[in-house]
């Protein structure tokens, strides 16, 4: 019997997390458990999964901003410690505009290397990806997974050989979700930047 391709596919639907104090002030938050803000609680409130997922199964980060992000979208997620944020290490709590005003010639060559960028004691996107290509090889449904803008670029990057050392082919939008196909632990883009909130 012929087995098609596609049907070993699984989709997995990416979201990052509402809004929190830090995100307002451009501070690295990595793995600072920062919860959201008060208006982000009420950003994630207007927010609806289409009813094309709706059915998926939910999994999160860790962190509090992720599992409260599921929660007032009215799920109980599986926490999947590979969602984690990539850790910033030295640099958790810093201001990006202040690290780059800084002209420090080392963080340009470290910001040139792309998937190895590594901030000071913290991970670099190819080491996010190690951890998400282990995860995505034990999907065994269709999920929906709250995260980070880090474990999405580095899943984007995965999924399309981005290098991240210039910008990617398709802008990945905050206040959306983003559909994956996994292919026995490969993921393809399916369609990014579904819009979370109804146009008013």
């Amino acid at each position: 019997m012929r087995v098609l391709r596609w049907c070993t596919m699984i989709e997995l639907l990416i979201l990052r997390h509402g809004p929190t104090e830090w995100n307002k002030d451009k501070r690295l938050q990595g793995r600072s458990d920062i919860a959201l803000s008060a208006e982000g609680r009420k950003e994630v409130g207007f927010w609806r999964i289409p009813t094309p997922f709706a059915d998926f199964n939910w999994v999160s980060s860790p962190l509090s901003r992720a599992q409260d992000t599921a929660s007032i979208l009215g799920h109980t997620p599986t926490i999947e410690p590979a969602l984690v944020e990539m850790s910033w290490g030295d640099w958790e709590g810093l201001v990006w505009r202040e690290l780059l005003d800084a002209n420090d010639p080392e963080l340009d060559i470290n910001r040139a290397k792309g998937l190895d960028f590594r901030p000071l004691n913290g991970e670099s996107p190819r080491d996010v990806q190690k951890r998400l290509s282990q995860w995505l090889m034990t999907i065994e449904q269709s999920t929906t997974a709250v995260c980070h803008k880090g474990v999405l670029q580095a899943l984007y990057a995965l999924a399309t050989g981005w290098q991240m050392t210039d910008t990617p082919s398709e802008k990945i939008r905050d206040g959306c979700a983003h559909l994956f196909n996994i292919d026995q632990g490969r993921p393809l883009v399916s369609q990014m930047n579904i819009p979370l909130k109804e146009a008013s």
